[in-house]
């Protein structure tokens, strides 16, 4: 039998989502949005549809999540967003877990990278609070390229690193990951303990629904 430290790499390259994939901010993030929404005269989206944007680029996830809010008010509501955003910035924090996942999966020589709906400096800024810089080789953001579900941001990833989609593994929380990783041809694992419901995960065809980052650890340990 094969053993987890000698069996060959199926994946080199492995992307990860941010915000309720790695970082436990999915409840901070609807909280924001609907407070967003109703400072500027929307109706306060539900729960669900607020966490049903979450991944998408943030104004193309504002929109969606306040339809009553005319367009003129766009650049106030991503304001007022932002707002909100940063005064719970210190109350996210990551999943249990997450650093030694990351460190065992760097340690069997896996690439190791962001796509997120975040902007660029959400990232940076994501990344400084948790010691993380150095962790992740590379990373795209909504704003400095297509968001999801395009498959812009993993194409972009796999060229930097000269990996065939074949080779690329996409993890995710919502729906918009794994149809990123179903568009670029990639495979996808989603977790079911972030924004989106796991029952709409099958139909994306996911090789793996992960309930916790101990099974999604799990699971790349003898897969990956």
């Amino acid at each position: 039998m094969t053993s987890n430290a000698t069996r060959a790499r199926q994946f080199d390259l492995i992307a990860f989502d941010w915000d309720g994939t790695l970082f436990d901010s999915t409840q901070i993030i609807v909280r924001c949005i609907q407070a967003a929404v109703v400072d500027v005269g929307g109706q306060k989206p539900s729960d669900e549809a607020a966490a049903y944007v979450i991944g998408m680029a943030l104004m193309q996830a504002l929109a969606h999540a306040a339809p009553d809010v005319p367009p003129e008010k766009y650049p106030e509501l991503g304001q007022r967003y932002r707002f909100h955003y940063v005064k719970h910035q210190d109350d996210i924090a990551l999943f249990e877990g997450v650093l030694p996942l990351l460190k065992q999966l760097r340690e069997q020589g896996h690439l190791i990278t962001v796509a997120t709906g975040k902007s660029r400096r959400g990232l940076d800024e994501a990344l400084q609070t948790v010691a993380l810089r150095g962790v992740f080789d590379g990373s795209r953001t909504a704003d400095e390229t297509a968001g999801k579900p395009d498959p812009c941001m993993l194409h972009e990833l796999m060229a930097e690193f000269d990996v065939a989609p074949e080779r690329t593994l996409m993890i995710g929380d919502t729906t918009h990951d794994l149809q990123m990783a179903l568009n670029a041809g990639c495979a996808s694992v989603g977790v079911s303990y972030g924004a989106h419901e796991p029952d709409a995960f099958h139909v994306l065809k996911p090789l793996h629904i992960a309930h916790s980052v101990a099974d999604l650890q799990q699971w790349l340990l003898q897969n990956a």
